[in-house]
């Protein structure tokens, strides 16, 4: 784990020296974001003439590579508590805003034999029947998605019988990749990944009801050090055209302000 956090920060050090060279601030935005941001990015830098660089990874790794210093100006988690606990110890110019709520799917690539439907009665069949040898999900030790789909597995008493089975993404955007890769027969990922036109070709989804688990509040916050540029796009993503590309990509977002 420390090896993976130092390797974290040299990589976001070396993006920095890169980034202050063209005026680019960097930006850690959950792997969920990876279609809706960078769609985003390129408005803003169409509108503004300023651009920012995007890092997409886990919520919990970019959460412990900014208290370890690395030089991030913008964070954008798909768990609020990350951010509320950077709050706490200094690390923010403020609490931040909630910018969007996330849903996840159950994903089945095409020709997969995994039935998919929203009560996971397809999963629960194909357990039964041997037909699912590998499936995937995000890393519940430090991916919120991931720890969302657990809950959702749990809920639905499947959580048990996937053990040995279960392929462990570092963040949804692997995840995703591994269930779309025919890799493994099926995995849960986030809805907006599954929305994007370069997934949405790749295979089925359902959603799962978000009753199953613990809500997906996404809270977005400047980091100290945040300069103009980050400042401006931060302002950007709650405005209207920004909100408009969330809710595309299947993220609801909550009135302004909370």
């Amino acid at each position: 784990m420390l090896r993976q956090l130092l390797i974290g920060v040299a990589m976001c050090l070396s993006l920095s020296a890169r980034a202050n060279t063209t005026d680019q601030p960097l930006v850690a935005a959950a792997a969920d974001l990876q279609f809706a941001l960078t769609e985003v990015a390129r408005h803003f830098e169409s509108d503004t003439g300023h651009s920012v660089r995007l890092v997409f990874g886990s919520s919990g790794n970019f959460y412990r590579q900014i208290r370890a210093g690395a030089p991030f100006q913008l964070y954008l988690s798909a768990d609020e508590h990350y951010v509320e606990q950077l709050a706490r110890e200094g690390k923010t110019q403020d609490q931040g805003t909630l910018y969007a709520l996330g849903r996840i799917v159950l994903f089945a690539p095409n020709g997969s034999g995994l039935q998919v439907d929203s009560q996971l009665k397809g999963l629960t069949a194909a357990l039964a029947s041997g037909a699912i040898q590998r499936f995937a999900i995000a890393n519940p030790q430090h991916a919120p998605y991931g720890q969302r789909a657990e809950e959702a597995l749990r809920h639905a008493g499947l959580w048990e019988a996937l053990q040995g089975k279960l392929v462990l993404g570092e963040n949804v955007a692997q995840a995703a990749q591994f269930a779309t890769s025919g890799n493994a027969q099926g995995g849960i990922i986030a809805y907006s990944l599954a929305l994007s036109p370069t997934l949405a070709k790749l295979g089925e989804t359902a959603l799962i009801p978000e009753e199953w688990h613990q809500p997906l509040r996404q809270r977005m916050v400047l980091l100290k050090d945040a300069g103009d540029t980050c400042r401006e796009f931060y302002r950007y993503l709650q405005e209207p055209r920004a909100r408009g590309i969330l809710r595309t990509y299947g993220f609801s977002v909550p009135d302004q302000g909370q």
